[in-house]
């Protein structure tokens, strides 16, 4: 089938690649080697033939639906057979040249659209397909030669949308275009000026692949003329554009133009009106005419490019909107400078906010945001408030665009952000109120919480500039910069920190790669400490201005606590610093540390100790303490040597100037010289640490280097030394070594005799206790010094007119003072002094006195509390030192005697706890501090005879200490001790003296008294029953004494017979503690002077029926140890059958009745019937309270009183212990539980009431209950005074008649009780002659059954007392 059936056939398109093409007519007077057949088809393919076709285009006759089947066919063999129709052309070049001219020919006769699209299709495959730069040639220059011929450009749209094609198919084609067919591109810009625009849109397409296939170099050899004409009409063109076609050419167009800058300056340089239609020698006068004539017709508005593009930001059309948006960021990519302020003035940055209010195109913000980022960059942009009108518009869609999944887009909004934050002038707040602040810092927020790191990182920069003071609102939002803080501190949880192998490759950040994922991490760290550095440069600011620290609209009443505070904000700064930026930064620069990030951390460190100076103290220990010390100046060590990193130094140096100053605060002890000694230090340390940036390793040599003339007092070689000694001292303070001890000591010490060689040069204070202070604390690991160093030492320290100046509470100067008898002799009292005197500092001495008997009383209380309480941590280290060196305690001594109140307080302190026994020391300690404190004493008593008048201040406040010293002495030297072999040396002088102080004091000097007292009680109990003779007879012949115990008994009972009158003072009633120990050295007195039988001068009056009334009627108002000491002096004399001549006893009506006198009174005078049985159920009330003490001293008394009326009153005593009453008291006592039960004072009890055949005790159930409370118990698990006790009663029961008698079986189960205790102990034996009992020796009516009681309760009555007395503890007895 051939060409010529083609109108016949039916779907011709469809079948047209089964037809030859050939034309039956035309093809027989062919050559054949024109003819081919071409293609994979089956049959050997299609046959075509060439000269066919050719004959076909240029025919008239040729219908044009052949001629689009013919050119269809070619098309296809072009398209499935390449190469293979270039064989049958290449023939003769001229039959291909024919062949392309008969195409170009096509497209100014063919009306046909499908025709013509045909045809460019065929020109291109075919051009492409033979590759020739001829038929390129041919090809231009026809079409060129057709646009000279012409007299309009009208027709010519086909041909200019074929040279489009072929320059987007042939690149190298646009080259040779532009340098060799220059009058053929001025007919292409004269086409321009055609109405048409489709014309237009054809022409710009021209324009379009030229410019985009040629490429910047290829453009660059393009006449300047064409180049400038091309802009200038694209512009005018775009300005008047109404087709999508051509607007979209336009915009493409401009879009490749505005990336180069030869163009960009031309486009934003074109004067208005100006339309560049010069002639050109080459083009013909009527073409020219044509031209003008075309031009005349156009408007002659025309618009600058800014105007142009801010008119496509209006259109609404969002992709023109992105490209508009893309080329005013291509243009001011350039050259922001120089075009940013056209663009500004056309108010570009007000419609590309516009733009952002209400899209959420991702590539239209962020073409918008990349053109605000570079139009922020003129100062123009704020100043015409373009920021303030947008800030609002920006934050919004900053919102919306991090909730879409585009990472660029969020980080050009931030960058946006961070730009305008950080450009915005101060004159001009972004955030006037609370609202708009919250709204940018819940974006900013979103911003570094995104999981893309470099986002998150974009978001802290944000921070930093949002941190800035200007943008802070009225009242400044804190809770918002905490968020912020938080959030940022949040994240580190979260970073991947980069590995040693990837900081040792990177070196710096800068040349870290930004595709690392770990350099991203670190990039984030950095710019998050620059935001941390911003906070807490804020928090100074506001801190510094009083309208910003409190806010206005705060209630003054949660200003402190409130959460939107700056108090608030310091403390969530200093929380994340020390909890997760120090650790995080450590362990990151712990191998490759970072000059940018180890500058900012030590800055933000530095802030800290000015944000919360309350809380620095702690902060700066815990810094110190953890080597931080070290950390700084390794890393000065490191990085700035040799003028490195400024900044990192000065960052280091101002943290290390901070963190001294803090720590010498707290270690200065003088408070007075603070002042200067800190300034002193604070210019030695400003002055020094910046030049001081070498290792460690280094600091021997520079302290022993021997420096030369020193002009400045803060500079120069010896103040490097100066500094780095302060420095040590502080850092050792913490535990931070920074060099090893012998080498920290030998340096110091070799400073130290520098310093005096030099001769004019002295050591400043705070050097001088810097020195001191790392000898003392490096002396473990150092050699002993000789005398040449203690020369120096020793010099050094006089030199300094304060030894206080000096002195640094630590346990190694005590050491090192006293480690040298040349240093103790002339300090060592010093150094103790201001020991105790730092230790009285940190104890509660303010108290509310009422006078002085409620003083003595507290002040006794204290000391009895005291001795149950382990010594403090000083007292501890003076015990250490004292068992090191001895001589110590007579220091302390000197200092008790001579020193005023609490300094001797604290010294006799540390002396009772070291006589307590707690430490073993030698057994002649007490020895030999005995004729110390007898010479103390003397000198007392000769320096203020009177010791009731005209005494010195100094005596008040240490005779009590004295005597108290002198009683504890007493209590801890133990009775089997030699010093009892003799008591007619320092003892008995001790008493003697002590005795006429106590008789000379006035009776309201309890201060003294009451001690006095102690110490002679002390003396009678403990001593050897040999040893009391003499004494007693010595304290029966002081009648001072006596008085002063006949003034305080006598205002005992003077206040007990008017309590009921309130006008009696408080100081009328002595203490009760002064009361008690008289009671109590009453009683030894009566029974020591009935055993010796001493002569007594003179006698004590004293109210038995006072005491017996106190018993019955005031024992609730009454103090129970007080009540104690009431029951042992009646024990002592109702023992002496109330006859001694030691007291004289007096009664009254009361307790004898009405005289004359019966039988019973008469027996039982001065008591009385009606006073023993007053008595007795004084004590059976005083049992039924069940106090320890009272349980012992009721049933001792009782014991007494029984065998009192015993030997009296055989009837009384019967009546007494048959009362009714004793069966109550029995029952009450029995059931009170088993802890009551198997009191040794309830079996004693028990015992008694059954030695004097009392009916109140029954076999069953008193007895057996008891039994059964044994056996539950178990004998051994009794305590020896119980098993003891229960021996007594077993006894007691075998040999009583008991009413009803018991059973065989009962009577066994007391002998195998019996046999279960075993053998009686011999410390409770029943010899009468225990040298412990010589106090209470047994009544010689009493039987022998009856001393082991007596020892009992002797023994313990003794202890309690002497413990309330304060003297001494169980252990001592």
């Amino acid at each position: 089938m051939s060409c010529d059936t083609i109108d016949q056939s039916n779907g011709g398109r469809s079948n047209m690649m089964s037809v030859d093409i050939v034309h039956e007519k035309f093809h027989l007077r062919h050559d054949p080697k024109w003819s081919g057949r071409l293609g994979p088809a089956e049959g050997g393919g299609l046959l075509v033939c060439v000269a066919c076709v050719i004959e076909m285009i240029e025919s008239e006759d040729i219908s044009s639906v052949k001629k689009s089947f013919a050119l269809s066919g070619i098309s296809g063999v072009l398209k499935c057979s390449p190469g293979a129709l270039r064989e049958l052309l290449q023939q003769d070049h001229r039959v291909s040249m024919r062949f392309t001219a008969s195409l170009l020919g096509l497209l100014h006769t063919v009306e046909d659209p499908a025709t013509l699209e045909k045809v460019h299709q065929v020109l291109v495959q075919l051009l492409v397909e033979l590759q020739s730069e001829v038929l390129y040639r041919f090809v231009l220059d026809e079409i060129h030669k057709q646009l000279s011929d012409q007299l309009s450009v009208k027709a010519f749209q086909p041909t200019f949308k074929l040279l489009g094609n072929l320059v987007e198919a042939v690149p190298n084609l646009a080259h040779s275009l532009m340098t060799q067919y220059v009058p053929l591109l001025e007919h292409l810009c004269s086409a321009l000026l055609y109405p048409d625009e489709a014309l237009k849109a054809s022409v710009l397409y021209v324009w379009l692949k030229l410019f985009g296939t040629a490429g910047g170099s290829a453009v660059q050899s393009l006449p300047i003329t064409i180049r400038d004409r091309v802009c200038i009409l694209l512009l005018q063109t775009l300005s008047n554009a109404g087709s999508p076609q051509l607007i979209d050419n336009c915009i493409g167009l401009l879009w490749l133009l505005v990336q180069l800058g030869e163009t960009v300056s031309v486009l934003m340089n074109s004067p208005e009106g100006q339309i560049m239609c010069s002639e050109d020698q080459n083009i013909h006068a009527n073409n020219s005419q044509v031209i003008c004539q075309n031009q005349e017709q156009q408007p002659p508005e025309h618009r600058h490019l800014p105007l142009i593009l801010k008119q496509l930001l209006l259109s609404g059309d969002e992709t023109l909107q992105v490209t508009s948006a893309k080329c005013i960021a291509s243009v001011l990519v350039h050259s922001p400078s120089q075009y940013s302020a056209p663009f500004i003035k056309a108010d570009v940055p007000e419609f590309l906010f516009d733009c952002l209010a209400s899209t959420s195109s991702e590539m239209l913000l962020w073409s918008a945001y990349s053109c605000l980022v570079l139009l922020t960059e003129d100062s123009l942009f704020f100043s015409q408030c373009h920021s303030v009108y947008g800030i609002e518009s920006l934050v919004r869609s900053l919102k919306e665009a991090l909730r879409l999944s585009n990472l660029e887009v969020q980080k050009q909004g931030l960058l946006l952000l961070t730009a305008i934050l950080e450009r915005q002038p101060p004159s001009v707040r972004l955030f006037p109120s609370g609202p708009g602040f919250v709204v940018v810092s819940e974006a900013v927020i979103a911003g570094v919480s995104s999981s893309c790191l470099l986002v998150a990182t974009q978001g802290a920069s944000a921070a930093s500039a949002l941190f800035r003071l200007n943008h802070q609102s009225r009242p400044v939002q804190y809770k918002e910069v905490e968020g912020l803080v938080e959030a940022i501190t949040n994240r580190f949880s979260e970073l991947p920190l980069p590995s040693p192998a990837h900081r040792r490759s990177s070196g710096s950040l800068k040349r870290s790669g930004p595709s690392s994922h770990a350099s991203r991490s670190e990039a984030f760290l950095f710019q998050a400490l620059v935001c941390f550095q911003a906070a807490c440069r804020l928090a100074e600011e506001c801190a510094s201005e009083p309208v910003l620290k409190e806010n206005t609209f705060t209630a003054p009443s949660k200003h402190s606590r409130a959460q939107d505070s700056l108090e608030s904000l310091c403390h969530c700064l200093l929380r994340c610093c020390d909890s997760i930026w120090i650790p995080t930064i450590i362990r990151m620069c712990e191998r490759a540390p970072s000059a940018q990030i180890l500058q900012h951390f030590y800055s933000i460190l530095s802030s800290q100790f000015t944000l919360l100076p309350s809380l620095m103290p702690v902060f700066a220990n815990k810094l110190a303490s953890s080597g931080f010390y070290r950390l700084a100046l390794e890393h000065k060590g490191l990085l700035c040597v040799g003028n490195r990193n400024p900044d990192l130094n000065v960052s280091c140096c101002g943290f290390l100037l901070k963190l001294s100053m803090c720590l010498l605060s707290q270690s200065n002890p003088a408070s007075g010289s603070y002042q200067y000694e800190a300034e002193e230090v604070e210019n030695l340390l400003q002055y020094n640490l910046p030049s001081l940036c070498c290792r460690l390793s280094d600091w021997p040599s520079l302290l022993r280097e021997v420096p030369g003339l020193q002009l400045c007092e803060y500079k120069g070689p010896r103040a490097t030394q100066y500094c780095l000694v302060i420095m040590l001292h502080l850092a050792l303070q913490q535990a931070d070594r920074l060099l090893p001890d012998q080498t920290v000591f030998s340096c110091v010490l070799w400073l130290l005799l520098s310093v005096q060689e030099q001769g004019s040069c002295v050591l400043p204070h705070s050097v001088l206790r810097s020195a001191l202070y790392l000898l003392a604390m490096t002396q473990d690991k150092s050699p002993s010094l000789d005398r040449a160093p203690l020369n120096c030492i020793t010099k050094a320290l006089s030199s300094c007119q304060s030894f206080s100046s000096l002195y640094i509470h630590h346990p190694a100067l005590l050491h090192f003072i006293c480690r040298y008898p040349e240093l103790a002799e002339k300090f060592g009292p010093l150094v103790l002094e201001l020991w105790l005197t730092k230790q009285t500092q940190h104890t509660v001495t303010g108290q509310t006195m009422t006078d002085a008997q409620e003083k003595g009383e507290k002040r006794d209380s204290c000391a009895d509390d005291r001795q149950d309480e382990e010594p403090d941590t000083e007292t501890v280290e003076l015990l250490t030192l004292i068992e090191k060196y001895p001589a110590v305690i007579l220091t302390l001594l000197d200092m008790l005697c001579t020193r005023e109140a609490p300094l001797a307080e604290r010294a006799l302190g540390v002396l009772e706890v070291l006589l307590s026994g707690q430490r073993h020391y030698e057994v002649d300690l007490c020895a030999n501090l005995r004729p110390a404190l007898l010479q103390a004493l003397q000198r007392l008593s000769v320096e203020n005879g009177g010791l009731g008048q005209g005494r010195t201040e100094q005596v008040v406040n240490s005779l009590p200490l004295v005597l108290k010293l002198l009683c504890v002495t007493q209590a801890s030297d133990p009775p089997s001790s030699s010093s009892y072999s003799n008591i007619d040396e320092v003892h008995f002088k001790l008493l003697y003296h002590v005795s006429n102080i106590a008789g000379r004091l006035k009776p309201t000097n309890t201060e003294s008294l009451l001690p006095a007292l102690r110490y002679v009680y002390c003396c009678l109990s403990l001593s050897p029953a040999h040893c009391t003779d003499r004494a007693v007879s010595m304290l029966l012949s002081n009648s001072g004494l006596m008085d002063q115990l006949q003034t305080v008994l006598a205002s005992s009972s003077s206040s007990s017979s008017s309590s009921a009158t309130p006008s009696l003072s408080p100081s009328a009633c002595p203490p009760s503690a002064l009361l008690c120990c008289s009671h109590l050295l009453m009683s030894s007195l009566i029974t020591l002077q009935h055993v010796h039988s001493a002569q007594v001068h003179k006698s004590i009056n004293w109210s038995l029926d006072t005491a017996v009334q106190r018993l019955v009627l005031q024992k609730r108002n009454t103090d129970n140890l007080l009540l104690v000491s009431y029951l042992r002096l009646l024990q002592a004399l109702l023992d002496v059958d109330l006859t001694s001549a030691v007291v004289c006893v007096s009664t009254g009506p009361g307790l004898v009745g009405p005289r004359p006198l019966g039988v019973q009174d008469g027996a039982l005078y001065p008591l009385g019937s009606r006073g023993a049985q007053s008595l007795s159920a004084a004590l059976s009330g005083l049992l039924l309270q069940k106090h320890e003490l009272l349980l012992r001293a009721s049933v001792n008394c009782l014991s007494s009183l029984l065998g009192f009326l015993q030997r009296k009153s055989h009837i009384t005593a019967k009546l007494v212990v048959c009362q009714p009453w004793s069966r109550f008291l029995l029952y009450c006592l029995l059931s009170s539980g088993e802890s009551c039960l198997l009191h040794p004072a309830i079996l004693r009890l028990i015992t008694l009431l059954l030695q004097h055949s009392s009916t109140a005790v029954l076999w069953e159930p008193d007895l057996l209950q008891v039994m059964e409370a044994v056996e539950r118990r178990g004998v051994k698990e009794l305590s020896q005074e119980a098993a003891q006790a229960l021996r007594l009663l077993l006894t007691q029961i075998e040999s009583s008649v008991l009413q009803p008698p018991p059973t065989e079986q009962h009577k066994q189960r007391v002998r195998d009780m019996m046999e279960a205790l075993g053998p009686q102990t011999p410390a409770l034996s029943c010899n009468p002659s225990l040298p412990s009992n010589i106090l209470y020796p047994p009544p010689e009516s009493e039987t022998h059954s009856q001393t082991p009681l007596h020892y009992i309760k002797h023994t313990h009555l003794l202890t309690y007392c002497i413990e309330y007395a304060g003297i001494c503890t169980l252990a001592c007895i």
